[in-house]
């Protein structure tokens, strides 16, 4: 056995989303969904969904890469980790948990449906539910281990009588 996990998903709840725009609002959905650990600096993944979330049409790598280094101007924020390789890690981490998908070798939302439809739709009615009876059966099997525990428990206080 593995214990590298077949599929992974953190979500955090946090405040209602008042008073929060444009990459502020982004980041905090990217620390929800786990995208982000609170409190790192390392937050190019922000930046990365918000390319995506503010361009009407879907873009190429190098157009997210592009738009990754403006946003982190605007915000006169250091460029570092927007390096090609840090960019495609990042795309690629959206793309595992079905936020984004690329068609023509470009990326945008999945099947380019509003972005709560696709987490309705690919993580709360799909990924969730998987990763949730995973959970169940491994609980049932340390149940059972538990019971089995109790039975050398008892036989070893019979044993000390």
């Amino acid at each position: 056995m593995r214990n590298k996990p077949l599929a992974e998903l953190t979500l955090r709840k946090y405040e209602k989303p008042f008073r929060l725009e444009g990459r502020d609002l982004v980041k905090k959905l990217c620390l929800s969904l786990g995208l982000l650990q609170p409190g790192d600096s390392r937050d190019v993944i922000t930046d990365v969904f918000f390319a995506l979330v503010r361009s009407k049409a879907a873009l190429s790598q190098q157009e997210i890469e592009h738009s990754v280094r403006k946003i982190r101007s605007e915000h006169s924020l250091e460029h570092s980790g927007c390096a090609s390789s840090n960019i495609r890690r990042q795309i690629k981490r959206l793309k595992d948990i079905s936020l984004i998908e690329k068609r023509d070798g470009k990326y945008n939302f999945s099947e380019g449906e509003p972005l709560h439809e696709v987490f309705a739709s690919r993580i709360e009615k799909v990924y969730l539910p998987a990763i949730v009876e995973r959970v169940k059966e491994y609980c049932v099997a340390v149940e059972k281990q538990r019971c089995l525990y109790g039975e050398e428990v008892s036989e070893m206080r019979k044993s000390d009588e």
